[in-house]
């Protein structure tokens, strides 16, 4: 009996000690001993960039007249394209986005997250190919399915696997930087469309399509170099080759085996307190339905914001407010611009104030710019449009400084390691069902020949917004710097989330 408590106080102090190495990893020892870690985790970013590349394509396509001229029809002299095959062009790619996340979750957990990647990219590539020598309605309809699909690997795994290849220490500027990606991707694309968007041939449009073909020669290029990732391996019993991958991403003179021990630590908790398999149901069950519920929401926050009208259709929303073209396309691009920015200030706060505080205050921010948005709609002055504009750029560095950066943090920590990969999916899913729903809804608010509310639909989601910051106070937890383990035991715990930052394991 004694030998066993014995054996079982040393297994205990073993893994506290492993516990404990991951908490001694700084950012300073991350940059400059363990350079690869950084690498890997920008380079799975970049599926991110690919993805608000696209994102950002979607609204900005409706802007370009040679677009709108080829899949529309001319009325007074004005290319105009239908509400209802904007709206169709609009949402198939999320409809290819929500069936491919699930798909990616089935696919990552059994034959690993790079393979995964590998077919992502396939699927991307033939996409992409599609949009660009469309020539009819329904050519470029399957097209953007097919690259929609894709594009649910990419929004699966550039979170899941920056959120597992980074220690504690760099775990909060990976997830964000996913956020980053998103925001480089949709400025490279307004950009791309401004270069394009003045031409009067179909290149107007389908360069800005071709250019997405860089993402996938840049992650073709790189990825047989990748290490998978070790978490995967462990849970898989591959112990070897998730040592090697330890070793690939921190080096030689890293304790690689001690990491495997915290690993194996991790995962067997959770299996000893989730009995059944991993399966979708668990996601739902007991404390992971807690947890899915916080991972899901905080994306349905950002819809609830209306970042698919702000962003998605600002190149469009300044026309309609009165901006010429080329001062349109200027402030699409410096919306996006703002983005970015505000995307790299929130590596200078997410470990210093966390994720919480920034997330929360980020919703009341958005809420008061979306009414102001609304209010200079209804104010009979020529320089409401200019506040409107002032207000949309303002939104846009807000955002991404708060909700779009912490949201991906959130989801990284929130998750559980054994239920990692389908929350992963299930907040894609969130993301391509929100997407669908104000996809289909905003033409039909904004387009002069249905509801033409332009910057009235600011009181519509600062309604909204009002609401998802009330449920954000409550629900969104404080998890910075606390290891995957410490994480699992404050909800067995069943620790409020609004109090897990301040709570004393």
């Amino acid at each position: 009996m004694e030998a066993t408590v014995s054996h079982h106080d040393a297994k205990e102090e073993k893994t506290s000690d492993a516990l404990q190495q991951e908490h001694d990893l700084t950012l300073r020892g991350i940059l400059q001993s363990h350079k690869a870690i950084v690498w890997w985790c920008f380079f799975w970013a970049m599926c991110a960039v690919g993805w608000g590349f696209d994102a950002q394509i979607n609204g900005a396509m409706i802007s370009v007249a040679s677009f709108r001229r080829d899949f529309g029809y001319v009325l007074d002299g004005e290319a105009i394209l239908p509400a209802d095959w904007q709206t169709a062009f609009n949402t198939i790619s999320t409809v290819g986005q929500f069936f491919g996340g699930f798909l990616t979750s089935f696919i990552a957990d059994r034959i690993g997250r790079k393979n995964s990647l590998y077919i992502g990219i396939a699927i991307c590539a033939g996409g992409i190919l599609g949009e660009v020598f469309s020539h009819t309605r329904i050519a470029f309809l399957f097209s953007k399915l097919i690259l929609g699909f894709g594009l649910g690997f990419y929004l699966t795994l550039a979170p899941l696997m920056s959120s597992e290849l980074a220690p504690v220490a760099l775990r909060g500027y990976a997830t964000a930087g996913v956020n980053l990606g998103i925001a480089i991707g949709q400025l490279l694309s307004n950009a791309v469309v401004k270069a394009f968007g003045e031409r009067v041939d179909r290149w107007a449009y389908a360069g800005p399509f071709a250019t997405q073909l860089f993402f996938v020669v840049f992650l073709v290029a790189f990825l047989p170099f990748s290490p998978e990732s070790a978490w995967y391996l462990v849970r898989r019993g591959k112990k070897e080759e998730a040592l090697a991958a330890i070793r690939k991403m921190y080096g030689a003179g890293y304790d690689a085996e001690k990491r495997l021990v915290a690993m194996e630590a991790t995962i067997e908790e959770e299996r000893l307190s989730n009995s059944n398999e991993a399966s979708w149901v668990e996601c739902f069950k007991g404390t992971n339905r807690l947890r899915t519920g916080i991972s899901t929401g905080v994306f349905l926050c950002q819809h609830l914001v209306g970042i698919v009208f702000v962003l998605g259709y600002s190149t469009y929303f300044f026309q309609l407010a009165g901006l010429d073209v080329s001062r349109s396309f200027d402030l699409g691009v410096g919306v996006t611009a703002c983005g970015v920015a505000g995307n790299i200030v929130s590596w200078f706060v997410v470990e210093r104030f966390g994720r919480r505080v920034i997330f929360v205050s980020g919703m009341a921010a958005l809420t008061g710019l979306l009414l102001l948005i609304g209010i200079m709609d209804v104010v009979p002055t020529s320089a409401a449009g200019w506040v409107q504009a002032g207000a949309t750029v303002i939104y846009a560095f807000v955002y991404f400084l708060t909700i779009g950066a912490m949201a991906f943090a959130i989801l990284g920590e929130a998750s559980s390691t054994s239920l990692r990969a389908k929350t992963m999916s299930l907040a894609t899913a969130t993301q391509a069902l929100c997407g669908l729903a104000m996809n289909f809804a905003i033409p039909y608010m904004v387009n002069p020949d249905e509801g033409n509310l332009q910057g009235k639909v600011g009181f519509i989601f600062g309604g909204l917004a009002l609401v998802a910051t009330i449920g954000s106070w409550f629900f969104v937890p404080e998890l910075k710097g606390k290891t995957f383990d410490e994480i699992d035991r404050l909800f067995a715990a069943k620790v409020p989330p609004r109090k897990m930052g301040s709570h004393q394991l």
